[in-house]
């Protein structure tokens, strides 16, 4: 008996060894995941783009996950505190982030952050596609983009443009365009789109490049006039309004997303399992529509390395231009 038992302690060893690491398997499949409520981390306050993206998707996976889903805004510092709360929870597949690629293209130029923006963070979904429209108060002298261009010429100097955030997309895109109209207009920052919005139809700054979702309502009331958008294509919600392609600029449409973005160490098969039931949501007609009437696409299906690779593209490009303007971060 004793000499049985010393030749099936190693095999009971095997077996103890396999069962303990069974819960590790079945994590990295994502295997039982989920249990409990997901909570979705919005890094912008309730009423603007994210929110709205973030609340029509917390209702679309509630089905898939057969889960809750909870949205909760961790909005300031340019969306970095969001992000420090998703690098800091636990990596467990219950905290996710939805916030535009500019937080790891974009922010990292503008401010000083405490996380690596391709280290730390990862996006697992683009969940909608948009550009931003060149928006005016609709008291200006001109009526369409040819007339802007030629008025801002007889006034070098003298024109402003607002934007959402210093070393953002929303100021850069104005340097561009400087560049290559030869003009002269100087930018004023605000943080975010809704005090520079109301300047503009205030007449303290008389233009602005602004996201559709944010813009949209004002123009259709008259309270702001749109004069071209920086897409690669017209957007539905403005068909009248051409792309600065056709108006000769073609530098002037890249393609911002919103994304859901994870951090590295969530089990593989939780980020599978979450990637496909979000990709299930954006299929949903009522999140199609609604995503329209923002003046916003929904999101391709790329893949995490085909999203990483354009974030790694757009921070190269941003970072080359800030540098050519001597930007120095916050």
């Amino acid at each position: 008996m004793k000499r049985l038992i010393t030749l099936l302690r190693p095999i009971l060893a095997l077996t103890v060894a396999m069962g303990s690491l069974m819960p590790v398997a079945h994590a990295a499949q994502g295997e039982g995941w989920p249990t409990k409520p997901v909570r979705i981390l919005v890094g912008a306050p309730p009423g603007g783009t994210a929110d709205i993206v973030a609340r029509l998707l917390a209702y679309e996976l509630q089905g898939p996950l057969g889960q809750t889903v909870i949205v909760d805004y961790k909005s300031g510092a340019a969306g970095t505190i969001a992000v420090q709360s998703l690098v800091s929870a636990p990596k467990d597949g219950y905290t996710f982030l939805l916030i535009q690629k500019g937080i790891a293209a974009e922010v990292p130029h503008a401010v000083k952050v405490s996380y690596d923006p391709f280290k730390d963070i990862v996006p697992i979904a683009q969940l909608t596609r948009q550009g931003l429209i060149f928006v005016g108060n609709p008291g200006l002298p001109a009526k369409n983009f040819a007339e802007l261009v030629s008025y801002i010429k007889a006034n070098p100097g003298k024109i402003d443009y607002a934007n959402f955030g210093i070393g953002m997309r929303g100021q850069t895109i104005g340097v561009q365009f400087n560049r290559l109209a030869g003009l002269e207009t100087g930018a004023v920052s605000y943080r975010g789109s809704p005090p520079a919005l109301q300047d503009v139809m205030g007449g303290q700054v008389p233009l602005m490049f602004d996201a559709p979702a944010t813009s949209l309502p004002f123009i259709k009331s008259g309270k702001l006039r749109a004069f071209a958008v920086a897409y690669p294509k017209r957007i539905a919600a403005l068909p009248n309004v051409p792309t600065f392609t056709e108006l000769g600029y073609p530098d002037l449409n890249e393609v911002g997303w919103l994304g859901l973005w994870s951090t590295p160490g969530v089990p593989p098969g939780v980020i599978a399992k979450m990637r496909e039931a979000t990709l299930k949501a954006l299929q949903s007609p009522a999140f199609h529509k609604k995503i329209e009437e923002q003046g916003m696409e929904v999101g391709l299906s790329a893949t995490p390395e085909e999203l990483s690779k354009d974030v790694r593209e757009s921070y190269e490009r941003q970072g080359k231009l800030l540098r050519s303007i001597n930007f120095t971060p916050e």
